[in-house]
């Protein structure tokens, strides 16, 4: 048999019996961050690759929605996924890689209700530090009556005021909004909004 031929049938051997090797984060071959430790010059736990220090940093996820409105309405989704299936909540989602946060905030308004917005202002900075979030919430209006229920809802309205469903709304963070938005509604120049961070969930009651 040709030496390279052993040669290669050798190096096969090798690999499959590698690939019976695991770890704790799941990599077959034990490669990259799969330990937790702190590194030199830091505070705290971080995901390690043992073999070259390499350092996986995990970092808050940024989100990025607009409090809508056509005249005096509001234009609210309803989730056609989970979390939170079947309840009403503004138009929002995770800001994308090399996203601008206005420009992530027009875009799911276009992909949740495939409608236009114009960005008027930035209206909320939330903290959410349970689920490592925060959120960039812009006050906007829609350029023209015309939405209908992308693929993430089931449903798209405009409510009056008096016709919101709080009571359906799906996360925190859409009521905080839609209540910053009345606090300054009809101002052009106002102090950007934010939650108390009065309690270890990082948020505050609906009401």
């Amino acid at each position: 048999m040709p030496i390279l031929l052993l040669v290669w049938i050798a190096r096969a051997i090798q690999t499959i019996g590698m690939s019976d090797t695991s770890n704790t984060t799941g990599s077959v071959d034990g490669a990259g961050p799969r330990i937790r430790k702190v590194p030199d010059g830091d505070n705290r736990q971080r995901l390690i690759c043992p073999d070259c220090n390499y350092i996986q940093y995990e970092n808050p996820l940024i989100v990025v929605g607009a409090v809508v409105t056509w005249e005096d309405r509001f234009l609210l989704c309803k989730r056609a996924i989970n979390p939170r299936k079947g309840h009403w909540t503004i138009p929002a989602g995770f800001l994308e890689l090399h996203e601008a946060a206005a420009h992530g905030a027009i875009r799911e308004t276009r992909e949740e209700a495939c409608a236009e917005i114009e960005i008027d202002s930035l209206l909320a900075v939330y903290n959410v530090p349970r689920i490592s979030q925060i959120q960039l919430i812009y006050r906007a209006r829609l350029l023209k009556p015309e939405f209908a229920a992308g693929e993430e809802s089931e449903a798209v309205a405009l409510f009056a005021w008096d016709e919101i469903p709080w009571d359906d709304l799906a996360f925190p963070s859409s009521h905080w909004a839609l209540r910053h938005f009345d606090e300054v509604r009809g101002q052009d120049v106002f102090a950007t909004r934010t939650n108390a961070l009065d309690n270890a969930w990082g948020e505050i009651s609906k009401d």
